[in-house]
């Protein structure tokens, strides 16, 4: 009597918590779910191109149409995806190669043709992932097109190494190679080599990994957004001295492609563990003296910081939904690390 009481009880319980789990799995999915429809509601306009309404409201640029489809892919939606590619190959993909002029606003159009490496790689890492879900052929001669001007252009040999130019002016000057460390996206990198297998890009990957272990600066020991590579690494002039909007996005691109370890993690995690239980993270830090902003990160940043704070336990992670009033650069950065953690299998 007692047993089959026991036992009805347990089979009530496990019931529960099973409804209880299915419950929450299915708020987590819907909550995620609903993140893409907003995202393009906030961002995508009617033509095909992003606003990043953190600057002007008005002006798009290459790593906005790369990062949105990117994220179109994940999202399985092919018709947001042609739509922003299309708009991008008419009005940013100009030069005289296939590279993407960096910039566009609506009272200008293209007003310099200079590229952005970080756009190109988004954009042709998007084509290579649009081609395999969809199994489009034009998709994977378009990403191929970008890929082979990317590894002429703008990989350039140095005594440390092959680097990624930024762009294909202004940044190999007599004083050195400036270069941005955030725009190694060793995720696409990685997939990059599968689809142009030469040995360049497994060099660039190391000596990204390697500049990385050198670029050490101020208090905590952290990369600059642009650095000059010359006899010695140096924040590089004409830039502000700073870990800031571009270099947070890092351990991001480490966590995608698994290739951080613990000492490429530890400047980070010193730095945002620093600010750990406050109300307030600072966005950037002054790297020559160690002043950070009056202005708190935005939650992008925040979730690559708990991200980094939170490896290797990665599983403990609880992202936010994307709220109605973030900027695009914080709504994008909280997407795409919801794309990293469903990759990695956390």
């Amino acid at each position: 009597m007692f047993s089959r009481a026991y036992g009805s009880d347990c089979l009530r319980m496990l019931s529960a918590w099973v409804a209880a789990f299915l419950l929450l799995s299915s708020m987590g999915a819907n909550a995620a779910a609903a993140d893409w429809p907003l995202f393009k509601q906030r961002f995508l306009q009617p033509e095909g191109r992003i606003i990043d309404n953190g600057r002007d409201n008005t002006i798009s640029h290459s790593e906005g149409q790369g990062m949105a489809m990117l994220l179109a892919v994940h999202h399985d939606d092919r018709a947001a995806f042609d739509n922003m590619w299309q708009w991008t190959r008419q009005n940013l993909q100009v030069r005289d190669d296939k590279l993407l002029a960096w910039s566009w606003s609506p009272s200008d159009g293209v007003s310099d043709k200079n590229n952005a490496a970080d756009g190109d790689l988004f954009v042709a890492w998007a084509l290579l992932r649009a081609q395999r879900k969809w199994q489009e052929p034009a998709y994977l001669a378009a990403a191929m097109e970008v890929i082979q001007d990317i590894r002429q252009k703008l990989l350039h040999r140095t005594s440390r190494g092959i680097v990624l130019l930024a762009g294909t002016e202004g940044f190999d000057r007599p004083e050195g190679v400036v270069i941005n460390p955030s725009y190694w996206l060793f995720p696409a990198l990685q997939e990059i080599a599968q689809a142009d297998p030469a040995p360049e890009w497994a060099e660039l990957q190391q000596t990204g990994i390697n500049l990385l272990l050198e670029a050490h600066f101020g208090r905590w020991g952290l990369p600059a957004d642009w650095i000059l590579l010359a006899d010695k690494l140096t924040p590089a002039a004409g830039f502000p001295a700073r870990f800031s909007y571009d270099a947070v996005r890092i351990p991001l691109y480490l966590l995608w492609a698994k290739r951080e370890t613990a000492e490429l993690l530890l400047p980070f995690r010193g730095y945002w563990g620093h600010f750990k239980g406050a109300k307030f993270m600072p966005a950037w830090t002054n790297l020559n003296d160690d002043s950070i902003d009056s202005y708190d990160a935005s939650p992008g940043i925040r979730t690559i910081a708990q991200l980094t704070l939170a490896h290797p336990n990665l599983r403990s992670v609880r992202l936010p939904a994307l709220g109605p009033t973030q900027d695009y650069y914080s709504s994008v950065l909280l997407l795409l690390a919801k794309v990293m953690l469903r990759e990695r299998g956390r």
